[in-house]
């Protein structure tokens, strides 16, 4: 059964003008991905958000940001990685994900990644390369943007693709296992939930000594915490408005309105964490480009109909498989069981001041402000140094 349900979440944007080459008037409205509404609290969906550009399908010009756009604005290293694998967990299966991978790095220059060469692997939950999970048109949207972030971050890091049968926290669970044994140093999860009585239990999906566990804060702006992004262990992982600009930077960064930032009703407050209006664990801890109203370039072909092809994909489901590659470009995902030692290397990592992602009184826990603040966490990558 075809489970993509596109649910638009902004208004309709700016019509912008159709090529002679185009086959259809473009989607210029955001959708979500995967549907918001869960069949139960332990369900997850992925946050993923899309529109089609101007010009879409496999033979049009990429709009959005690039690999280069973003070495640039996070002040990268273009070599790196060799030797790391970073495992991505999503639900049900992308058929295209290897063919789409092979054309987003072949488009941006960056080395073959597939199966054929050892880069990129992709099993079931079980660990198995079959039977894989039937296929899920709007997480095959998600995959899609994990396996172009990773690449974009760290282009000479192997990519392990676990699909998980379905999107209970039991099925995610299982595949989260998998993707930690499978010689990963990072582990992205671009998913999560609203916290729900019962997830100590499956907080041990999520806890591999030696793996940094990151998870994606959500696309509904201040709100209460999502799992697993709200546990001690995992690395919270934010979403900024990233802007090219005039000054040293080359860029300016804000707090993306969409951005996941909350206080936790179930989680204590971990000891490296020591913000001063949430006494319990907040979301979150470091940060990423997300807006899609910017835009991250993504190559997909799987279940978009005429929109196949390139489209403009963000979500704080672009920054967790991000930062997942930096921690691979770095070479140090075995010392980030948590993120404490983020908050000792702060100092490494770009502030991101301005913005809001709701109505909280101008307190950092929904306003970037400078130092911490929930919607940005620490900051963004400022090279390596901080991962």
């Amino acid at each position: 059964m075809n489970r993509f349900r596109a649910a638009v979440i902004v208004g309709a944007l700016l019509t912008l003008g159709l090529p002679a080459t185009a086959v259809a008037a473009p989607d210029t409205t955001l959708h979500a991905a995967c549907s918001s509404t869960v069949s139960t609290i332990s369900t997850a969906h992925c946050f993923a958000v899309y529109r089609a550009p101007h010009a879409f399908g496999p033979n049009a010009t990429p709009t959005g940001f690039g690999p280069a756009d973003l070495r640039s604005a996070y002040k990268l290293p273009s070599t790196g990685g060799a030797g790391q694998t970073i495992a991505i967990v999503d639900a049900y299966d992308n058929p295209n994900a290897e063919t789409d991978l092979a054309s987003y790095r072949q488009q941006f220059g960056l080395p073959a990644c597939t199966t054929a060469n050892g880069c990129f692997k992709k099993v079931n939950q079980r660990g198995a390369a079959s039977p894989l999970p039937e296929g899920d048109p709007g997480w095959g949207v998600e995959i899609s943007l994990d396996l172009d972030m990773v690449s974009a971050a760290c282009p000479d890091c192997h990519i392990v693709l676990v699909e998980a049968d379905s999107a209970t926290s039991a099925n995610l669970g299982a595949a989260e296992d998998t993707a930690a044994a499978s010689g990963a140093s990072a582990v992205s999860n671009s998913y999560g939930s609203g916290e729900y009585n019962g997830m100590d239990v499956d907080a041990r999906h999520y806890q591999h000594p030696g793996v940094a566990i990151l998870a994606s804060s959500g696309d509904s702006g201040f709100q209460p915490a999502s799992f697993p992004a709200s546990l001690p262990n995992v690395i919270a992982v934010g979403g900024t408005s990233l802007v090219k600009a005039d000054n040293a930077r080359g860029w300016t960064e804000t707090a993306w309105s969409g951005a996941g930032s909350g206080c936790s009703a179930w989680i204590a407050k971990p000891a490296w964490q020591h913000d001063a209006n949430c006494g319990m664990r907040t979301v979150s801890d470091v940060s990423a480009v997300a807006d899609p109203n910017t835009g991250l370039a993504v190559y997909d072909t799987y279940g978009l109909g005429t929109q196949a092809g390139w489209i403009l994909v963000g979500g704080t489901s672009a920054s967790s498989p991000f930062i997942a590659g930096v921690i691979g470009l770095a070479g140090n995902g075995g010392q980030l069981g948590d993120a404490s030692s983020l908050y000792t290397h702060a100092d490494k990592l770009f502030d991101v001041v301005g913005g809001s992602n709701g109505y909280c009184g101008e307190d950092y826990l929904c306003t970037g402000l400078t130092g911490y603040d929930a919607p940005t966490g620490l900051g963004t990558p400022n090279g390596i140094g901080a991962f």
